[in-house]
């Protein structure tokens, strides 16, 4: 699918640079991917193509690149013909059809539409990732490789302390001295635990033991000191109907922020993807059940606010317009 011609549209999100650049190496890997082309009878998005393969830029050293796809709008028609019978081949009524699958939540049209995703994370968010048992993944090992010197530190604006009424969730920031202090034991056990993993492992990034007269410790055991604010890597192979039910529940504005803006990111790309099932989820499945716009409106956080401030609003902007 690489390589086809594809055209700017203007209407979706930016992809922002890496904050922290690929290496040469990985660079020149993405670039040649993207030269190669094969001939294909296959459906092919140019939207999509435009990323594909690109790495887009999510917390301070992740991100969430497109490997691979299959299907586009058409498929899902197709796929609720089979059991519909012969419908309509208009792309209005296309639409109309893939709304009406969406509102009334039947699934298994969706489900003949796939992507694969190449995602680095921290591994915390890994771990409430994971949860979602309908992909399929194939996790960096840390048995057979080491890990990057990493880690996650959030933002000052995410910095906040527990909630008062949500067990699992925030409340106020944390702020002055005590927000200093937290940052400070962020970075030292962070930098710290690295340093005893690398002196534990005995070798450096070429393999070469560091300390001649040292066995050093097996890779799979050297790993369990390493704090969850480190970054792992997976492929994630998921069909769209699962894609959107990750989405519904981690584009939410209550979901964790570190996971949120992955599922934002993914968003950008569905829309990519297959505008027309994206418009009909962000009506449908993200508000709820609830046309979005209403749920926007009514959100707290966007009393008093710009059209395009907030993330949650940027995606509906772009539906709107």
């Amino acid at each position: 699918m690489a390589g086809a011609s594809a055209k700017k549209d203007n209407s979706f999100s930016t992809v922002s640079p890496l904050k922290t650049p690929l290496t040469d190496e990985q660079e020149q890997e993405i670039a040649a991917t993207r030269r190669e082309t094969t001939p294909t009878l296959r459906a092919v998005v140019p939207a999509l193509e435009e990323i594909l393969y690109k790495p887009v830029s999510v917390l301070d050293h992740g991100f969430v690149r497109v490997i691979d796809y299959m299907g586009d709008d058409a498929a899902i028609v197709q796929a609720a013909r089979v059991s519909y019978g012969k419908g309509t081949k208009k792309v209005n009524e296309d639409a109309g059809l893939i709304n009406y699958l969406m509102r009334h939540r039947h699934s298994t049209p969706f489900e003949m539409c796939e992507i694969k995703f190449h995602i680095k994370l921290p591994i915390f968010v890994a771990r409430q990732w994971i949860r979602h048992r309908t992909a399929n993944v194939n996790e960096y090992s840390a048995r057979y490789s080491i890990l990057d010197r990493e880690f996650y530190i959030p933002h000052p604006e995410h910095l906040a302390a527990q909630a008062k009424t949500n067990r699992q969730g925030r409340g106020e920031l944390v702020e002055g001295v005590e927000a200093a202090r937290v940052f400070e034991v962020l970075k030292h056990d962070s930098t710290q635990v690295y340093e005893h993993y690398i002196e534990m492992l005995n070798e450096d990034e070429s393999g070469k033991p560091i300390k001649e007269q040292n066995k050093g410790l097996a890779r799979e055991l050297a790993r369990m000191n390493l704090t969850l604010n480190y970054y792992t890597q997976w492929y994630w192979k998921v069909d769209l109907h699962n894609l959107m039910h990750f989405l519904s529940l981690r584009a939410d504005p209550h979901a964790q922020y570190e996971i949120r803006v992955y599922a934002e990111a993914m968003l950008d790309m569905l829309k990519r993807w297959l505008p027309i099932t994206y418009e009909a989820f962000m009506n449908y499945r993200i508000g709820g059940g609830k046309p979005v716009r209403q749920r926007l409106e009514r959100h707290p956080r966007n009393a008093g606010r710009q059209a395009g401030q907030p993330r949650i609003q940027r995606h509906e902007q772009g539906r709107m317009e």
